[in-house]
């Protein structure tokens, strides 16, 4: 079974690509949503968590303390860089664990930073999914409500969305100029041959 590997910018509408292939019935992990989930369920990660930054990781009821973890990441890059060296493997480790028991001819894995994250060595091919900035910023505006400076300080957190299309085997254009369904049918034919 082939893992294909959807990744994109903020704002790219990389989930919306994903939701088209899960209505053509094909499997999809989302790395963002399954790190939060592993992050309060595996235990040996909980550990290493709590190891590196203080059983304060934690809420007495098990659940992470988001704000206290913010607070340290999002002020020195390099926890950050090992917040992201600690959850990453855990999370290629359960989308592993989770494309074994799938029963289609491919899956997609969803995420962000599948290039900044090194997880494109896991998967077999990568889409790219492409908007220009301009409307990815009005897009994760009107979604988040948040400012356009917050929104450009989020972009600049991930690599340069260029660099992102020419690492990719395939680019899905979401620029409100092409149809994605069609790109997507496109690749949805092409995988199921293998």
């Amino acid at each position: 079974m082939q893992i294909i590997g959807i990744t994109g910018g903020i704002g790219s509408g990389k989930s919306t690509v994903a939701r088209i292939f899960s209505l053509l019935g094909i499997p999809v992990y989302s790395a963002d949503d399954a790190a939060k989930e592993i992050m309060v369920k595996d235990l040996q990660l909980i550990e290493e968590i709590k190891a590196h930054f203080g059983v304060e990781s934690y809420l007495p009821d098990g659940s992470l303390n988001r704000k206290y973890i913010a607070n340290i990441v999002f002020n020195d890059k390099s926890q950050l860089e090992k917040l992201n060296s600690i959850v990453h493997p855990a999370t290629i480790r359960d989308s592993e664990a989770w494309a074994r028991k799938q029963k289609s001819p491919y899956v997609i894995k969803e995420a962000a930073l599948m290039f900044e994250s090194e997880s494109f060595h896991h998967v077999d091919k990568v889409i790219g999914v492409y908007a220009p900035e301009s409307l990815r910023i009005l897009r994760v505006m009107k979604r988040d409500g948040v400012s356009r400076n917050e929104v450009l300080a989020r972009i600049h957190k991930q690599i340069d969305d260029r660099i992102k299309m020419k690492l990719s085997d395939h680019v899905v254009y979401n620029d409100e100029q092409q149809m994605v369904i069609p790109q997507v049918l496109a690749l949805h034919k092409l995988f199921q041959q293998g």
